[in-house]
């Protein structure tokens, strides 16, 4: 069944000609603005992917940098048609919101960068003392369900900047910063010497972060999830079988049956967006672990294109 293009989603960002995408106020290897002007890494590459998808160039992009307390309120108001912001998939968001979760863009888990002159190897040696978190995470109750059952109490310190969080651990204000892996990744090489912290290898809750959408607008959650889709299936197949395979399937969502080959032309499969953002070719050198394809013992399954 062909499915005429008139999503009003879709049909927006056509009349504006660019998707209007929520991402961080600056993480490094996730969403990251050079000093040139572009944005950088894994979620602006997915967002890339699908303003190729939508609008036939991967640069029709209205950037919208929020803070962590606004991902889903910009989203929810209107203010953008996606959100791409290392933001943590749960039923409570879900729930309560008027959003709706198209997919996983990265598997993760909450982290603890510090100083490597403390010594510290587990969360628990962190007890009693203040940590540097993000307001609107997910990161105080996952402070509290870890600690507490141990008996256990720290003190978070919430800040509505990631940069302004950096700053309070990197001063010492705060004995550790506390977010998801990937993330601290990115902050730990925005600092001076890099060499001088380390992440600690414990993760302290589940955190799949991933791409999300109004509710009200089921055409545009099927685009927007088969976009995810098919850059993993790809990595499975090939990009050359994975858009073969894909490209029929255009028109009932409101595409032409190019639209495949538009977003691996201009990112890649999902092993490339990782490699290239994350991987070793980024400098930030964060193995795939649980991002890898469910053939390598990863998470990400690729769903039949045909």
């Amino acid at each position: 069944m062909n499915r005429p293009a008139t999503t009003a989603t879709l049909r927006s960002a056509k009349v504006r000609g660019a998707v209007r995408v929520a991402v961080s106020q600056g993480v490094r290897g996730l969403s990251l603005r050079t000093p040139a002007g572009r944005w950088t890494g894994l979620d602006t590459d997915i967002a890339r992917a699908v303003a190729a998808a939508a609008l036939e160039d991967a640069e029709a992009i209205d950037w919208v940098p929020v803070r962590a307390t606004d991902r889903l309120r910009t989203l929810e108001s209107g203010r953008a048609d996606l959100t791409v912001c290392n933001l943590t998939w749960t039923m409570g968001r879900e729930a309560t919101g008027a959003v709706l979760f198209a997919g996983i863009t990265c598997y993760d888990g909450e982290g603890f960068l510090v100083r490597a002159a403390d010594g510290l190897t587990d969360p628990a040696d962190l007890a009693g003392r203040r940590l540097a978190v993000h307001n609107g995470c997910t990161t105080v109750v996952n402070l509290e369900s870890w600690y507490g059952p141990l008996g256990l109490e720290v003190e978070p310190v919430g800040f509505d900047d990631p940069a302004d969080a950096l700053a309070a651990y990197a001063c010492g204000d705060c004995a550790a910063y506390v977010l998801d892996r990937t993330a601290l990744a990115g902050a730990r090489a925005c600092l001076p010497r890099p060499q001088d912290h380390r992440i600690l290898p414990v993760s302290i809750s589940r955190e799949p972060m991933a791409a999300a959408v109004h509710e009200a607008d089921p055409h545009w959650f099927r685009l927007v999830r088969w976009v995810l889709q098919l850059l993993v299936a790809a990595e499975h197949e090939g990009p050359e079988a994975a858009a073969r395979l894909a490209g029929p399937h255009g028109p009932s969502a409101g595409l032409d049956e190019k639209w495949a080959d538009r977003v691996l032309s201009a990112v890649g499969t999902y092993a490339d967006v990782y490699e290239r953002n994350l991987g070793a070719a980024s400098g930030l050198d964060v193995p795939r672990g649980v991002n890898e394809l469910w053939t390598a013992g990863g998470l990400h399954y690729a769903v039949p294109l045909h």
